[in-house]
């Protein structure tokens, strides 16, 4: 923390932060991380200085929640912008406070290529944003016999910055989304006033005399919301993806290995440190490689280990990025579901594409096989290494002597050989040809 513009020795304490990027998981940790230390500095106001187009609608709720239960007094200073997701977060503060030229609103719900997401999505959106205006109270009044509510934030206000359907008659038609200049803002209660800076509001709240207390990122921060952005989440789970796969092709722990389990590390830090990832969603991704090695190594058959070992891997990965306690999914929103499958489903799509493109290839290449410690025995000066056997088998027939899948055993020439098919699963009893050599294993087809 760091201590700006006022005196230290003044006994009131004022915590603020800057809040200029996108809401993501890491806009969350900094806000709770300024709410705790307002709470353990005794502030009376928390000021949030805010420059935001927007972002990330599961963050900008998880933010709300907090800001509304907050039981310090928190103001927004609009620094700039205040659109979609920062709109919604605006509005949840105690007061808002503009500077000349910002704006707040057009908090429309799209989807990560920009397109306007179907109506659940924006009637959600609606709905929480008019019970956040709601929030700040009403003044009833009773007019020849007729209740009058007048709330202090006009919620049809917060339901017109999400959906151009809502038509207010003297502000705005319904054929586009609101959004309110400083001027506009005061004008229809969605302003306190116009400031040109937090010293500013602290004199128009008696509170000059405070000291202002910053909180910044640290250095964690910064790195854990750079892995938590969700194009590095996808990329760590294709090298995930990649490494099992080429590790399983060409086994020995070597280097396709040690980039899955750094990909796989890299994957769940962030979100374990977010509170998404629970112990037991990793231990399920955990047994569902052990699965699909025994699959593949030890017991080859029907297949049951390595299509509950797939379905436990991809639950793990799933299950990691979703709010829930015990399957419990009721904190968590279809926004948020529907941004982790469309994460898993693009990973699993540049996986196969990578995999039928470079796989053959890649594992062929004399740079992949030294990485993978594929000629630890070459040049060994007694016998014959595993890649060099005494007899060429090449061309020759035999019979599967288990099933094959990859990895199984052949009776080729009255001996039982260590096998691999390259291509599909070769059941028990069929005939094979022997194609060639690769780490110990003839390849068959």
């Amino acid at each position: 923390m760091s201590f700006l513009g006022f005196s230290q020795d003044s006994e009131q304490t004022v915590t603020y932060v800057k809040l200029h990027e996108d809401i993501a998981p890491s806009a969350t940790r900094l806000i709770t991380k300024t709410l705790q230390a307002a709470s353990e500095n005794n502030s009376e106001l928390v000021i949030i200085d805010m420059d935001t187009y927007g972002g990330l609608l599961l963050d900008a709720d998880s933010i709300r929640i907090q800001l509304l239960n907050s039981e310090i007094p928190v103001y927004v200073f609009i620094n700039k912008n205040a659109g979609s997701a920062g709109a919604l977060i605006s509005i949840a503060c105690d007061k808002i406070f503009m500077a000349p030229g910002a704006t707040i609103g057009s908090a429309t719900v799209v989807g990560e290529s920009g397109e306007v997401l179907p109506d659940k999505y924006q009637s959600y959106m609606r709905s929480i944003m008019r019970s956040t205006a709601e929030s700040h109270g009403s003044d009833t009044t009773i007019s020849n016999g007729d209740t009058l509510i007048q709330f202090k934030r006009n919620p049809q206000i917060a339901e017109a910055m999400v959906d151009e359907r809502v038509e207010i008659e003297g502000l705005i038609s319904n054929d586009r989304v609101l959004a309110f200049t400083t001027s506009e803002a005061i004008t229809n209660g969605y302003c306190e006033g116009e400031v040109s800076s937090l010293q500013e509001i602290l004199s128009l709240e008696n509170k000059s005399a405070a000291t202002l207390v910053e909180v910044t990122k640290s250095g964690l921060d910064k790195v854990i919301g750079f892995l938590a952005k969700p194009a590095l989440q996808g990329v760590l789970l294709m090298f995930i993806f990649w490494g099992i796969f080429f590790e399983l092709r060409s086994p020995g722990i070597g280097f396709a290995l040690a980039v899955a389990l750094i990909a796989a590390l890299l994957y769940f830090a962030p979100l374990y440190l977010d509170g998404l990832a629970q112990n037991w969603e990793i231990l399920l991704f955990v047994v569902g490689i052990v699965l699909i090695g025994l699959e593949i190594f030890v017991i080859p058959g029907f297949g049951v280990a390595g299509i509950t070992g797939i379905l436990c891997t991809v639950g793990g990965l799933l299950l990691s990025m979703i709010r829930n306690v015990n399957f419990d999914f009721s904190q968590s929103t279809e926004v948020e579901l529907g941004n982790a499958l469309t994460i898993i489903l693009i990973a699993l799509v540049g996986f196969i594409i990578g995999a039928i493109l470079f796989g053959r290839g890649m594992t062929n290449s004399p740079l992949f096989r030294k990485l993978i410690l594929t000629e630890t025995l070459e040049g060994a000066k007694a016998g014959h290494s595993l890649m060099e056997p005494a007899v060429s088998l090449l061309g020759h027939q035999g019979l599967a002597h288990t099933d094959i899948r990859p990895f199984g055993k052949a009776l080729i020439n009255g001996e039982i050989m260590d096998v691999k098919s390259m291509s599909s699963f070769i059941d028990k009893g069929s005939s094979i040809k022997v194609i060639g050599r690769e780490l110990g294993y003839w390849i068959v087809e």
